[in-house]
């Protein structure tokens, strides 16, 4: 059995979702998918971060008890994968007793019978926004980069995780290839972090300081931080307490995808982490960029969030995905406005794949056509053949805007031979075009299968001679 896992990284439950974790749903989900349709046993884990203290302070605003406030949230995510159509496998929280607290627990005594965790008093700064210690080395004219504060200095008595312990390890293991991490640059960002030199970090906070979260085994007066806690997830929801036949099958994740802010959490300190355990490291760190809105950075200050909803209710599901995938490049930041969205779906969707699917149909019913048997064309054939090893190798690369753009490659050859052939005419020869035809759309609908799931089964259904409807219709 050839397995393939992947992995989103956990939203975090302090709000409700926006485009930008809908990115990563939905390249992770085209990644599983393709992989199904090779045949592969995928495993595809998203999920739920739920601790920590901008949670229970945002629970309190909201005047709810944590786990209420948490539920609704995660409920939402949860919602959010539906409409998007995410084939996952299990959806993970952090807030799950049975499933993920023994796992946490397991990792964090593995680590210190290891001799990798330790007790010390500790005076650092602490950033609230990011929920995590700081150096001086980190910031940007003394402010957090990404939440532009002055974060707070903070003593504690805290455990720790020697850190400092795996540098050498994780530089060898990203150049022997055995942990990867795309695109090529972030590993240079990664190696040149981890040349400046490791510190130990903290792995726990005073129950004090941080209540809302799971207790450190043996130490009810400590709550272990973002780090033994969230980032477990990835083997606590492959049952890593028990090291059963599913941990055994399904790690390590062949691909964990994430966001290129917390590329060091899972770069170092997670790789860290397992090698300590004695834990295999993932294959694979995908690492995509974030999304602006009219060139302008999210905000709910500005009012320019974009609610993934509402997308998906106005447009449909597909041509969300399709957005995301054609138009955003896969490990940049990319930018939504609806003008793009609007313009992109009127080209590719309605007058592209829409328009040649009802013009083919139309002239195959009328003249009595079938798709049967296999493209006759020579250069149809061809076409197809290196259409289908063209997006393989983009999707190996995690190209999916590339992936799709050479589809339309193929969409837009068999708009051309109808136009040349104009079959129509019903002249000699037309019912083989036809059915050239209806053969090429057969291999669209199975190579859009990952990316457009629902335009795809509508595609076969329509061929199969169900009741025809239009595909995407334009906008106005």
């Amino acid at each position: 059995m050839k397995t393939f896992t992947i992995t989103t990284s956990i939203a975090y439950t302090n709000a409700n979702p926006h485009v930008g974790f809908a990115l990563e749903l939905i390249q992770a989900d085209v990644l599983a998918r393709s992989r199904r349709q090779k045949g592969d046993t995928v495993f595809f884990l998203t999920g739920t971060d739920e601790h920590g203290s901008k949670i229970a302070r945002a629970a309190n605003l909201a005047g709810k008890d944590p786990q209420i406030f948490v539920n609704e949230i995660s409920g939402k995510f949860q919602e959010l994968s539906q409409a998007l159509s995410i084939s996952n496998s299990a959806f993970i929280r952090t807030t799950d007793r049975e499933k993920h607290w023994p796992g946490v627990r397991k990792l964090f005594i593995k680590l210190q019978e290891n001799g990798d965790i330790y007790k010390k008093e500790y005076e650092g700064l602490y950033c609230a926004g990011c929920e995590a210690f700081v150096t001086e080395k980190d910031l940007q004219d003394g402010l957090c980069p990404i939440h532009k504060k002055e974060p707070e200095m903070i003593k504690e008595e805290n455990y720790f995780f020697r850190l400092s312990r795996y540098g050498e390890e994780i530089v060898r293991a990203l150049r022997e290839g055995r942990m990867r991490i795309v695109p090529e640059h972030r590993t240079n960002e990664v190696l040149n972090f981890i040349e400046q030199g490791l510190e130990d970090i903290s792995f726990s906070r005073s129950k004090e300081a941080l209540s809302w979260g799971i207790p450190v085994p043996g130490d009810e007066s400590q709550v272990l931080y973002v780090w033994g806690d969230a980032l477990t997830n990835y083997i606590s929801a492959l049952d890593y307490e028990n090291e059963g036949e599913k941990f055994k099958t399904f790690w390590p994740a062949d691909v964990q995808c994430i966001g290129k802010d917390i590329l060091r959490f899972h770069a170092v300190i997670w790789p860290a982490m397992l090698l300590s355990a004695g834990v295999d490291l993932p294959k694979t760190i995908f690492v995509h960029g974030f999304l602006t809105v009219d060139g302008q950075k999210m905000s709910k200050s500005i009012g320019n969030v974009i609610d993934p909803f509402e997308l998906v209710e106005k447009y449909g599901v597909d041509a969300v995905r399709y957005f995301f995938l054609r138009e955003v490049p896969p490990t940049e930041d990319g930018d939504f406005s609806y003008q793009k969205f609007e313009a992109r779906y009127n080209a590719d969707l309605a007058g592209g794949l829409g328009n040649l699917l009802s013009r083919v149909l139309t002239m195959a019913e009328k003249q009595g056509v079938k798709a049967k048997g296999e493209v006759k064309d020579k250069e149809t054939k061809e076409k197809v053949e290196q259409v289908r090893e063209a997006v393989d190798i983009a999707l190996n690369d995690f190209r999916f805007h590339d992936a799709l753009a050479v589809i339309w490659e193929l969409v837009t050859h068999a708009d051309r031979l109808v136009d040349r052939e104009r079959p129509w005419e019903g002249k000699e020869g037309s019912s083989t075009v036809l059915a050239d035809l209806l053969l090429v759309l057969k291999e669209l609908s199975d190579m859009l299968g990952p990316f457009l799931p629902q335009a795809s089964q509508e595609i076969q259904e329509q061929l199969a001679g169900k009741k025809r409807k239009s595909l995407f219709s334009r906008i106005a």
